[in-house]
Protein backbone atom coordinates (compact mmCIF):
# COMPACT_ATOMS: atom_id res chain seq x y z
CA UNK A 1 0.00 0.00 0.00
CA UNK A 2 2.82 2.28 1.00
CA UNK A 3 4.93 1.27 -1.82
CA UNK A 4 1.78 2.04 -4.29
CA UNK A 5 1.62 5.69 -2.88
CA UNK A 6 5.74 6.32 -3.08
CA UNK A 7 5.72 4.73 -6.79
CA UNK A 8 3.09 7.67 -7.98
CA UNK A 9 4.64 10.20 -6.58
CA UNK A 10 8.39 9.15 -8.44
CA UNK A 11 6.44 8.69 -11.26
CA UNK A 12 5.34 11.52 -11.58
CA UNK A 13 7.98 14.27 -10.70
CA UNK A 14 6.52 17.25 -12.16
CA UNK A 15 3.18 17.00 -10.74
CA UNK A 16 5.05 16.34 -6.96
CA UNK A 17 7.27 19.11 -7.61
CA UNK A 18 4.34 21.67 -8.56
CA UNK A 19 2.18 20.19 -5.26
CA UNK A 20 5.67 20.56 -3.07
CA UNK A 21 6.17 23.93 -4.24
CA UNK A 22 2.59 25.00 -3.53
CA UNK A 23 2.60 23.92 0.07
CA UNK A 24 6.57 25.42 0.64
CA UNK A 25 5.22 28.53 -0.56
CA UNK A 26 2.61 28.90 1.62
CA UNK A 27 5.00 27.65 4.83
CA UNK A 28 7.41 30.45 3.63
CA UNK A 29 5.16 33.29 3.39
CA UNK A 30 3.63 32.33 6.94
CA UNK A 31 7.31 31.68 8.87
CA UNK A 32 9.06 34.66 6.69
CA UNK A 33 6.14 37.42 7.46
CA UNK A 34 5.34 36.33 10.87
CA UNK A 35 9.14 35.91 12.23
CA UNK A 36 10.26 40.15 10.59
CA UNK A 37 7.07 40.80 12.53
CA UNK A 38 8.36 38.98 15.77
CA UNK A 39 11.68 40.21 14.96
CA UNK A 40 11.45 43.54 14.24
CA UNK A 41 9.13 43.95 17.48
CA UNK A 42 11.31 42.29 20.17
CA UNK A 43 13.93 43.85 18.30
CA UNK A 44 12.40 47.30 18.87
CA UNK A 45 11.10 46.36 22.42
CA UNK A 46 14.84 45.68 23.81
CA UNK A 47 16.48 48.96 22.13
CA UNK A 48 13.59 50.97 24.03
CA UNK A 49 13.88 49.26 27.02
CA UNK A 50 17.18 51.03 27.72
CA UNK A 51 15.72 54.51 26.69
CA UNK A 52 15.62 55.14 30.76
CA UNK A 53 13.48 58.83 30.18
CA UNK A 54 10.02 58.38 31.21
CA UNK A 55 8.77 61.34 29.36
CA UNK A 56 9.15 62.67 25.25
CA UNK A 57 8.45 66.57 25.16
CA UNK A 58 7.64 67.24 21.35
CA UNK A 59 5.66 68.82 18.63
CA UNK A 60 2.40 67.50 17.30
CA UNK A 61 3.88 65.34 14.38
CA UNK A 62 7.63 65.73 14.60
CA UNK A 63 7.45 62.13 15.00
CA UNK A 64 5.97 59.56 12.77
CA UNK A 65 6.61 55.71 12.10
CA UNK A 66 8.53 56.50 9.13
CA UNK A 67 9.79 60.04 9.27
CA UNK A 68 10.67 63.01 11.44
CA UNK A 69 11.32 66.20 11.79
CA UNK A 70 13.61 68.79 13.90
CA UNK A 71 11.00 71.92 14.89
CA UNK A 72 11.27 71.78 18.37
CA UNK A 73 13.52 74.89 19.88
CA UNK A 74 15.86 73.49 22.20
CA UNK A 75 15.23 76.43 24.61
CA UNK A 76 12.33 74.36 26.15
CA UNK A 77 15.56 72.14 27.96
CA UNK A 78 15.92 74.78 30.46
CA UNK A 79 12.13 75.73 30.82
CA UNK A 80 11.47 71.62 31.62
CA UNK A 81 14.56 71.77 33.91
CA UNK A 82 12.88 73.97 35.63
CA UNK A 83 9.96 72.37 36.85
CA UNK A 84 9.10 70.68 39.86
CA UNK A 85 10.04 66.25 39.67
CA UNK A 86 12.39 66.71 36.61
CA UNK A 87 15.92 65.51 36.84
CA UNK A 88 17.08 66.20 33.33
CA UNK A 89 16.11 66.95 29.87
CA UNK A 90 17.77 65.79 26.78
CA UNK A 91 17.10 67.02 23.61
CA UNK A 92 17.48 64.85 20.62
CA UNK A 93 17.52 65.00 16.89
CA UNK A 94 15.97 61.60 14.98
CA UNK A 95 16.68 61.55 11.60
CA UNK A 96 15.23 58.54 8.99
CA UNK A 97 16.09 57.57 6.08
CA UNK A 98 15.74 55.28 3.42
CA UNK A 99 19.20 52.71 3.67
CA UNK A 100 21.56 52.76 0.97
CA UNK A 101 20.75 49.45 -0.19
CA UNK A 102 16.63 50.68 -0.89
CA UNK A 103 15.20 48.28 1.36
CA UNK A 104 13.72 49.31 4.24
CA UNK A 105 14.47 52.56 6.66
CA UNK A 106 17.23 53.62 9.09
CA UNK A 107 17.52 56.16 11.84
CA UNK A 108 20.18 58.34 13.07
CA UNK A 109 19.63 60.14 16.52
CA UNK A 110 22.15 63.57 17.49
CA UNK A 111 22.77 63.42 21.07
CA UNK A 112 24.87 64.88 23.85
CA UNK A 113 27.10 62.07 24.16
CA UNK A 114 27.77 63.24 27.31
CA UNK A 115 24.28 63.86 29.11
CA UNK A 116 23.15 60.78 26.97
CA UNK A 117 25.23 58.60 28.56
CA UNK A 118 24.52 59.80 31.94
CA UNK A 119 20.57 59.64 31.43
CA UNK A 120 20.29 55.92 29.69
CA UNK A 121 23.65 54.09 31.52
CA UNK A 122 24.86 53.93 27.88
CA UNK A 123 28.73 53.61 27.78
CA UNK A 124 31.37 52.90 25.27
CA UNK A 125 32.73 49.62 24.91
CA UNK A 126 35.58 50.54 22.34
CA UNK A 127 36.86 53.64 20.94
CA UNK A 128 35.72 57.87 21.92
CA UNK A 129 32.51 59.21 21.50
CA UNK A 130 31.80 61.31 18.39
CA UNK A 131 33.57 65.10 18.62
CA UNK A 132 33.79 66.15 14.74
CA UNK A 133 30.74 66.94 12.38
CA UNK A 134 31.71 63.78 10.28
CA UNK A 135 31.53 61.30 13.25
CA UNK A 136 29.63 59.05 14.34
CA UNK A 137 29.08 56.04 16.95
CA UNK A 138 27.41 52.36 16.35
CA UNK A 139 26.21 49.85 18.73
CA UNK A 140 27.87 46.44 19.22
CA UNK A 141 25.34 44.56 16.92
CA UNK A 142 25.89 47.20 13.85
CA UNK A 143 29.84 46.66 14.98
CA UNK A 144 29.43 43.35 13.87
CA UNK A 145 29.77 45.22 9.98
CA UNK A 146 31.27 48.00 10.75
CA UNK A 147 34.56 48.79 12.78
CA UNK A 148 36.15 51.71 14.47
CA UNK A 149 37.74 54.17 11.68
CA UNK A 150 35.47 52.54 8.85
CA UNK A 151 32.99 55.31 7.26
CA UNK A 152 29.93 55.07 6.58
CA UNK A 153 27.68 56.97 3.66
CA UNK A 154 24.71 59.20 4.92
CA UNK A 155 22.29 61.88 4.04
CA UNK A 156 22.68 61.11 0.77
CA UNK A 157 26.37 61.55 0.05
CA UNK A 158 28.10 62.15 3.33
CA UNK A 159 31.14 60.43 4.49
CA UNK A 160 30.97 59.77 8.39
CA UNK A 161 33.93 58.24 10.31
CA UNK A 162 33.01 55.41 13.30
CA UNK A 163 35.10 56.70 16.41
CA UNK A 164 33.36 54.19 18.86
CA UNK A 165 31.15 51.38 19.87
CA UNK A 166 28.24 51.30 22.64
CA UNK A 167 26.78 49.28 25.04
CA UNK A 168 23.68 48.37 25.30
CA UNK A 169 21.78 48.79 22.79
CA UNK A 170 19.43 52.05 22.63
CA UNK A 171 17.11 53.54 20.45
CA UNK A 172 18.79 53.99 16.62
CA UNK A 173 22.12 51.96 15.92
CA UNK A 174 23.93 55.20 14.50
CA UNK A 175 24.40 57.93 16.52
CA UNK A 176 26.14 61.57 16.45
CA UNK A 177 26.49 64.53 18.06
CA UNK A 178 23.77 67.05 18.30
CA UNK A 179 25.40 69.98 17.00
CA UNK A 180 26.43 67.85 14.04
CA UNK A 181 22.65 66.57 13.48
CA UNK A 182 21.92 70.29 13.99
CA UNK A 183 24.34 71.04 10.83
CA UNK A 184 23.56 68.17 8.41
CA UNK A 185 19.72 68.89 8.88
CA UNK A 186 20.36 72.91 8.84
CA UNK A 187 18.36 73.05 12.25
CA UNK A 188 20.46 75.15 14.72
CA UNK A 189 19.18 75.56 17.92
CA UNK A 190 16.43 73.01 17.04
CA UNK A 191 15.88 69.24 17.93
CA UNK A 192 12.90 66.49 17.26
CA UNK A 193 12.23 65.91 21.20
CA UNK A 194 13.51 66.32 24.44
CA UNK A 195 13.69 63.36 26.58
CA UNK A 196 12.44 63.79 30.20
CA UNK A 197 14.01 62.38 33.40
CA UNK A 198 11.77 62.51 36.43
CA UNK A 199 13.70 62.36 40.12
CA UNK A 200 11.01 59.63 40.82
CA UNK A 201 10.07 57.53 38.03
CA UNK A 202 6.99 56.80 40.35
CA UNK A 203 6.42 60.61 39.85
CA UNK A 204 6.11 60.46 36.57
CA UNK A 205 2.13 60.68 35.48
CA UNK A 206 2.21 64.07 37.96
CA UNK A 207 5.25 65.51 36.40
CA UNK A 208 3.62 64.84 33.11
CA UNK A 209 0.93 67.11 34.09
CA UNK A 210 3.27 70.22 35.92
CA UNK A 211 4.66 70.04 32.42
CA UNK A 212 1.61 70.19 30.25
CA UNK A 213 0.08 72.95 32.97
CA UNK A 214 3.10 75.20 32.63
CA UNK A 215 4.42 74.35 28.84
CA UNK A 216 1.06 74.20 27.28
CA UNK A 217 0.23 74.05 22.99
CA UNK A 218 3.07 71.04 22.86
CA UNK A 219 2.76 67.23 22.41
CA UNK A 220 3.64 65.20 25.75
CA UNK A 221 3.53 60.94 25.79
CA UNK A 222 5.07 58.55 27.75
CA UNK A 223 8.66 56.95 26.75
CA UNK A 224 6.31 53.08 27.80
CA UNK A 225 3.46 54.91 24.87
CA UNK A 226 6.12 55.65 22.24
CA UNK A 227 8.26 52.77 22.11
CA UNK A 228 5.66 50.01 21.18
CA UNK A 229 5.34 47.12 18.80
CA UNK A 230 5.31 47.29 15.64
CA UNK A 231 2.20 45.50 15.75
CA UNK A 232 0.50 47.82 17.92
CA UNK A 233 2.59 51.00 15.95
CA UNK A 234 0.93 49.79 12.04
CA UNK A 235 -2.56 49.84 12.08
CA UNK A 236 -3.90 45.98 11.32
CA UNK A 237 -0.60 44.22 10.71
CA UNK A 238 -2.55 41.55 12.60
CA UNK A 239 -5.43 41.88 10.75
CA UNK A 240 -2.78 41.67 7.31
CA UNK A 241 -0.74 38.57 8.88
CA UNK A 242 -3.89 36.84 9.41
CA UNK A 243 -5.24 37.71 6.46
CA UNK A 244 -1.45 36.22 5.13
CA UNK A 245 -2.29 33.10 6.63
CA UNK A 246 -5.86 32.27 5.00
CA UNK A 247 -4.32 32.79 1.53
CA UNK A 248 -1.27 30.81 2.18
CA UNK A 249 -3.81 27.72 3.41
CA UNK A 250 -5.82 28.92 -0.24
CA UNK A 251 -2.50 28.79 -1.66
CA UNK A 252 -1.49 25.49 -0.54
CA UNK A 253 -5.21 23.78 -0.94
CA UNK A 254 -5.36 25.16 -4.75
CA UNK A 255 -1.99 23.76 -5.70
CA UNK A 256 -2.61 20.43 -4.06
CA UNK A 257 -6.48 20.35 -5.76
CA UNK A 258 -4.84 21.23 -9.30
CA UNK A 259 -2.10 18.71 -9.66
CA UNK A 260 -4.05 15.89 -7.71
CA UNK A 261 -6.97 16.86 -10.29
CA UNK A 262 -4.45 15.73 -13.15
CA UNK A 263 -2.82 13.04 -11.88
CA UNK A 264 -6.83 11.68 -11.28
CA UNK A 265 -7.15 11.95 -14.67
CA UNK A 266 -3.76 10.52 -16.25
CA UNK A 267 -4.33 7.57 -13.62
CA UNK A 268 -8.30 6.92 -14.96
CA UNK A 269 -7.06 3.31 -15.86
CA UNK A 270 -4.87 2.85 -13.26
CA UNK A 271 -8.00 3.52 -11.00
CA UNK A 272 -10.62 1.85 -13.34
CA UNK A 273 -8.00 -1.44 -12.87
CA UNK A 274 -8.32 -1.38 -8.68
CA UNK A 275 -11.90 -1.00 -8.70
CA UNK A 276 -12.52 -4.02 -10.97
CA UNK A 277 -9.83 -6.02 -8.35
CA UNK A 278 -12.44 -4.93 -5.78
CA UNK A 279 -11.08 -2.02 -4.23
CA UNK A 280 -13.84 -0.03 -2.41
CA UNK A 281 -14.35 3.80 -2.63
CA UNK A 282 -12.85 4.36 0.98
CA UNK A 283 -9.76 2.72 -0.50
CA UNK A 284 -9.16 4.77 -3.29
CA UNK A 285 -9.38 7.85 -1.27
CA UNK A 286 -7.40 6.57 1.69
CA UNK A 287 -4.44 6.11 -1.21
CA UNK A 288 -5.15 9.33 -2.61
CA UNK A 289 -5.10 11.38 0.45
CA UNK A 290 -1.78 9.38 1.71
CA UNK A 291 0.10 10.54 -1.33
CA UNK A 292 -1.34 14.41 -0.60
CA UNK A 293 -0.31 13.99 2.86
CA UNK A 294 3.21 12.96 1.64
CA UNK A 295 3.16 15.54 -0.85
CA UNK A 296 2.75 17.99 2.35
CA UNK A 297 4.95 16.67 4.44
CA UNK A 298 7.77 16.96 2.13
CA UNK A 299 6.77 20.74 1.29
CA UNK A 300 6.79 21.63 4.92
CA UNK A 301 10.05 20.42 5.23
CA UNK A 302 11.36 22.02 2.12
CA UNK A 303 9.28 25.37 3.28
CA UNK A 304 10.73 25.28 6.41
CA UNK A 305 14.35 24.98 5.12
CA UNK A 306 13.94 27.66 2.31
CA UNK A 307 12.59 30.09 5.18
CA UNK A 308 15.54 29.38 7.42
CA UNK A 309 17.36 30.40 4.69
CA UNK A 310 16.23 33.13 3.19
CA UNK A 311 15.93 34.28 6.85
CA UNK A 312 19.87 34.19 7.61
CA UNK A 313 20.35 35.50 3.85
CA UNK A 314 18.21 38.47 4.50
CA UNK A 315 19.97 39.37 7.86
CA UNK A 316 22.90 39.07 6.46
CA UNK A 317 22.63 42.00 3.26
CA UNK A 318 20.01 43.96 4.78
CA UNK A 319 20.31 43.53 8.33
CA UNK A 320 16.83 42.66 8.74
CA UNK A 321 15.87 40.60 11.63
CA UNK A 322 13.93 37.26 11.87
CA UNK A 323 12.77 35.58 14.91
CA UNK A 324 11.03 32.20 14.26
CA UNK A 325 8.21 31.32 17.15
CA UNK A 326 7.13 27.75 17.35
CA UNK A 327 3.54 28.61 17.84
CA UNK A 328 4.04 30.31 14.00
CA UNK A 329 6.10 27.12 12.99
CA UNK A 330 3.06 24.93 14.49
CA UNK A 331 0.56 27.35 12.32
CA UNK A 332 2.66 26.98 9.73
CA UNK A 333 2.02 23.16 9.25
CA UNK A 334 -1.34 22.74 10.11
CA UNK A 335 -1.67 25.00 7.17
CA UNK A 336 0.22 22.91 4.80
CA UNK A 337 -0.91 19.55 5.78
CA UNK A 338 -4.87 21.09 5.94
CA UNK A 339 -3.68 22.34 2.74
CA UNK A 340 -2.66 19.07 1.53
CA UNK A 341 -5.45 17.14 2.45
CA UNK A 342 -8.82 19.34 1.63
CA UNK A 343 -6.75 20.06 -1.65
CA UNK A 344 -6.69 16.24 -2.99
CA UNK A 345 -9.93 15.40 -1.38
CA UNK A 346 -12.35 16.62 -4.16
CA UNK A 347 -9.84 14.75 -7.03
CA UNK A 348 -10.11 11.38 -3.87
CA UNK A 349 -14.00 11.68 -4.00
CA UNK A 350 -14.18 12.09 -8.08
CA UNK A 351 -11.45 9.04 -8.27
CA UNK A 352 -13.74 6.68 -6.17
CA UNK A 353 -16.62 7.86 -7.87
CA UNK A 354 -15.58 6.46 -11.52
CA UNK A 355 -17.30 4.02 -13.07
CA UNK A 356 -14.99 0.57 -13.57
CA UNK A 357 -16.04 -0.13 -17.40
CA UNK A 358 -15.84 3.46 -18.71
CA UNK A 359 -12.48 3.56 -16.74
CA UNK A 360 -11.25 1.01 -18.13
CA UNK A 361 -12.23 2.19 -21.71
CA UNK A 362 -10.60 5.45 -21.09
CA UNK A 363 -7.38 6.63 -23.60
Amino acid sequence: MDSLVTNNVRQRPVRTIVSVVGIALGVCLIMLFTGLSTGLSNELQRRSSNVRGEIIFTRTGSMQFISATANLSTLYVDKLKAIDGVADALPIILHIYQDNKGFGFEQIEGVDWEGYSKMNGTTLVAGRPPQAFDEIVIDEKKARTYAIGNTMKLFGSRTYRITGVYSPESGPRIKMSLAAMQDALEAKGNCTYILVKCRNANEAEAVFKRIDAQLPGNKLQFTRDVFVSPEKSIPFLRVFLRTLVGLSAIVSAVVVMLAMYTTITERTREIGILKALGASRGYIIAEIEREAILISVIGLIAGFVISFVAGVVIHRVYGLVFEYTWQWGLTAAIIGMLGGVVGALYPAVRASNLDPVNALAYE
